[in-house]
């Protein structure tokens, strides 16, 4: 368990590093630009197909869910605009105060801030929210209702995309990154990927099999709290196998689902911290980062 924490701590403090962070900004910009513009291309489809679906599901679920999608997009919402809204209109301060090495890992902590701070409100205040969006849609009419939640559909099956093309991205760069971790911190630097396409395979094998299960496993996202842990389950499953795979070929000659299963218990810790960065906006760009280099730290100290 001692292994564990160090390499969770040490995953926070790498994420800070420019290095790293250079890794998920730009990729994390890329993924997030073409997710959103071919998001606009095929939104038309991609709202017809929500309400079709949604046309399956009693109005009394949909009314109940609808209501805890819009409190948790609104959730959403707030973390942005208090984000932006900072750097709006304290940029030029911040600036002067922070210097640019520093900077990526200052915006960092105001994302986690306005996080915690609107988390704080809708834990008092989240009752009371839900109540109020469950009079507004029992105010609406059905088709009202549906279109709307189409829409939060719509922008969850985008935001959903963007996060599991950054776990393909982290694990497509986990050698040159990890390597340059292991130069920086361990002396020894002999094990190396005899096989990229292995790797690569893998994880195609794993983000497949993560839209299959996805799929079956969606009618339960239109259930109140069953739906939040469906998906954590989700994102837990991909994130331990891909990454614990992808760390354990970089620091082993020997790669068996045997050996795997003997670190369960680290693998499933590492993934279940890495998924929480998934509920929070701009932090869930470095949560595949933040997986591979506590996974790699783990099994080079193992």
């Amino acid at each position: 368990m001692k292994n564990i924490i160090h390499a969770i701590i040490f995953g926070f403090k790498e994420i800070l590093t420019w290095n790293t962070m250079k890794y998920a900004l730009i990729s994390g910009t890329i993924i997030s630009s073409i997710w959103i513009g071919l998001g606009i291309l095929i939104w038309d489809n991609l709202i017809a197909l929500s309400s079709h679906i949604l046309s399956w599901i009693p109005f009394s679920m949909v009314r109940s869910n609808g209501a805890w999608m819009l409190s948790t997009f609104l959730w959403l919402q707030l973390i942005l605009l208090t984000f932006a809204l900072i750097f709006v209109f304290a940029g030029n301060l911040i600036l002067r105060v922070v210097s640019k090495e520093k900077y990526s890992s200052f915006s960092l902590w105001v994302a986690l801030g306005s996080t915690i701070f609107w988390s704080v409100i809708w834990f008092i205040k989240g009752d009371y929210i839900y109540a109020q969006f469950l009079k507004l849609l029992t105010w609406l009419p059905f088709e009202t209702i549906e279109k709307g939640i189409a829409f939060l559909i719509g922008f969850y099956l985008i935001y959903n995309a963007i996060i599991v093309s950054m776990v393909f991205v982290a694990s497509l760069f986990s050698e040159p990154l990890l390597l340059n971790i292991e130069k920086k911190y361990f002396k020894e630097s002999k094990i190396r990927r005899d096989n990229l396409f292995s790797s690569i395979g893998y994880t195609i094998k794993d983000t497949l099999m993560f839209l299959i299960l996805s799929i079956i496993a969606f009618p339960l996202l239109f259930v109140p709290v069953i739906n939040i842990f469906t998906q954590i389950i989700l994102w837990l499953w991909l994130t331990k196998d891909t990454m614990g795979y992808d760390a354990l070929t970089l620091t082993s000659s020997k790669v068996t689902k045997e050996k795997l299963k003997e670190h369960r218990l680290a693998l499933w810790s590492i993934s279940f911290v890495t998924v929480l960065f998934n509920f929070i906006p701009i932090l869930n760009l470095f949560g595949p980062f933040f997986g591979e280099i506590s996974m790699f730290h783990y099994f080079k100290k193992k």
